[in-house]
């Protein structure tokens, strides 16, 4: 059942009774690019883009709607959104800043209900499903959050739904400040006029397959037969399939366990030579263990990704003898591993370290890299300082100078070489923020 809700605020209207799950998705609206025109007034009204430089394969983080007028989207490459919009206000951004004020806004979505799943910096997935005790509508909930999250002075659009996929979709339908509410019983005629792409896991591969079977609406993938699908995408295809007929019973789970710590580095120019990607390694190493060790965390398997100046992307993984946050034991490891995938000479654009495989000491961990098999660590590979006491102290004092001074206080010598030589550019991967 649809219901007009442009009257919601006009005495004596009565929304339609809520008897089911009910899931918000809140996405806050340009969200980098708001909290820049927050702090500052005068880019209030105009385009604002907060990326990388457009002369160094900078990418664009987040683009106000103003820019997105001018065709500027996030991901797109700073060099495109400059000739788009050569106008706009640009910056590199301030994460610290963001997370602050993300963090203030994740407090109030845990004052309407402790089952909040935070999904990014700017996204958070909450359940709110009317109980014995609380019968308030959903749809009250998310125009409270609309009002206090405005306060703060950014504003958010927010999905409501019987479950998370339609929740997720439904807060992409209104921006910014929309509300899209999809009442129980009325999912499949929401979901059914949508492109396939629209749903969360169909991406460009399986978006060919289907079309390749004549089904480009959500509606039609509902309708196919199950067992085709199933047949197409195995396991993923009985999801998809439940999915566009409006299922979904994904819970909302407010500890979401960390999977993997992880950092990436674009270079505004290519490395080329092994020193230079040897000290980028180094350098990223070097936050990841900080990452894990103020999670309290240590992982098992260790991931490499790099991407080519052509934009091929090869990865390595391997598996360490014990649990580790020591960026001292596992970067000579690293520099082991990126061996197998790169040769001197060949132009790297990216470096990305990951670690995973924190709670089974045996078994590989589901990695940020999609790498699925991992050799054993190679015994021989010696750490950057031999003696793990005098290691652990070294890391102790760094870390103990790096919380009172800040990140760019103290670095070894080698994580200085390439200073200067990145985009600029920030991804919103929730760990990188928390």
């Amino acid at each position: 059942m649809q219901q007009d809700l442009t009257s919601y605020e006009e005495p004596g209207f009565t929304l339609a009774p809520w008897e089911a799950p009910a899931i918000l998705l809140v996405d806050l609206d340009a969200f980098f690019a708001s909290v820049e025109q927050l702090d500052h007034p005068g880019w209030r009204g105009k385009p604002v883009i907060v990326g990388g430089d457009a002369d160094k394969h900078g990418v664009v983080s987040t683009a106000s709607y103003e820019a997105r007028v001018f065709g500027v989207r996030s991901a797109m490459p700073s060099s495109t959104a400059k000739r788009l919009c050569p106008d706009a206000i640009w910056t590199h951004g301030h994460f610290d800043r963001y997370r602050e004020v993300s963090n203030a806004i994740m407090g109030i979505l845990r004052d309407e209900t402790p089952h909040v799943q935070q999904v990014s910096i700017d996204e958070a997935f909450l359940d709110v499903t009317p109980t014995a005790v609380n019968r308030e509508h959903p749809v009250d909930v998310a125009r409270r959050i609309q009002r206090r999250v405005e306060e703060l002075g950014v504003t958010c659009s927010i999905g409501v739904g019987t479950s998370k996929t339609v929740a997720k979709i439904a807060s992409d339908m209104d921006k910014p400040r929309g509300l899209t509410v999809v009442f129980p019983g009325s999912e499949r005629d929401f979901l059914a006029p949508l492109p396939v792409r629209t749903m969360s896991g169909i991406g460009a591969a399986a978006e060919e397959k289907l079309r390749a079977r004549g089904i480009r609406t959500l509606g039609q993938l509902a309708c196919a037969g199950e067992d085709e699908i199933v047949r197409l995408f195995g396991k993923n295809g009985r999801v998809m399939h439940v999915r566009a007929n409006g299922g979904d019973d994904a819970p909302v789970e407010a500890d979401d366990a960390v999977k993997s710590v992880s950092n990436e580095m674009t270079f505004a120019r290519d490395l080329e030579t092994r020193e230079d990607v040897e000290a980028a390694l180094a350098t990223i190493a070097a936050k990841v263990g900080r990452r894990l060790r103020r999670k309290g965390l240590a992982g098992r398997t260790l991931s490499l990704r790099v991407r080519f100046s052509d934009r091929s992307v090869r990865s390595v993984q391997r598996q360490l003898a014990r649990p580790s946050d020591d960026e001292l034991a596992f970067t000579p490891l690293l520099f082991r591993m990126v061996e197998e995938v790169w040769r001197p000479g060949t132009p790297v654009r990216l470096l990305g370290v990951g670690m995973g495989g924190f709670d089974e000491p045996a078994v590989v961990q589901e990695s940020l890299f999609d790498v699925t098999e991992a050799a054993p660590a190679e015994a021989d590979v010696e750490p950057v300082v031999a003696d793990e006491g005098k290691r652990r102290g070294l890391i102790e004092a760094t870390d103990a100078v790096k919380d009172r001074f800040g990140e760019a206080a103290l670095r070894f010598g080698r994580e200085l070489r390439g200073e200067g030589n990145t985009t600029g550019s920030a991804s919103k991967n929730p760990a990188d923020y928390k």
